[in-house]
């Protein structure tokens, strides 16, 4: 356990300030597509109407909606990032799977691309931590801070 604290340190002190500039882009850039999401009511009643789980579909649109929204929030600002991601994944990766089912595999206006590549970041994040410039490295250096006095 002691190799993960030694990891949590490095890569909150030696992450580069590009990669927490792309982190919040990230966790934007999520929170923006929970907001085209919510919006679009047209295809979220289509989604209800031809679904074969019934109400389950319509519990399953209000979290995959409230983990964008919330979930991109978090990833912006570092707060909680790794349990963020984490919530991020069932998401994308339903948007990976069910993607070919109406548009088909080779659709022009296709989000397969986005939804791998946005995987792939949350992966790295997930890996990486929130950075130096989060919620969360601030709160571990005022606890440290409290700890010393």
């Amino acid at each position: 356990m002691k190799w993960l604290a030694v990891f949590r340190h490095y890569s909150g002190e030696n992450q580069p300030f590009a990669l927490n500039l792309f982190r919040i882009a990230l966790g934007l850039v999520i929170f923006y597509k929970g907001i085209l999401f919510v919006q679009d009511t047209e295809a979220l009643n289509l989604i209800i109407e031809k679904s074969r789980i019934g109400g389950f579909a319509f519990i399953l649109e209000h979290h995959v909606a409230f983990t964008l929204l919330v979930g991109g929030v978090l990833i912006a600002l570092g707060l909680i990032t790794r349990i963020a991601v984490l919530f991020q994944f069932p998401v994308f990766v339903g948007v990976i799977l069910n993607q070919h089912a109406q548009y088909g595999l080779y659709a022009v206006y296709s989000e397969l691309g986005f939804a791998v590549v946005i995987t792939f970041c949350l992966i790295a994040f997930l890996i990486l931590g929130s950075g130096r410039f989060s919620v969360d490295y601030a709160m571990r250096c005022a606890g440290k801070q409290e700890l010393a006095s």
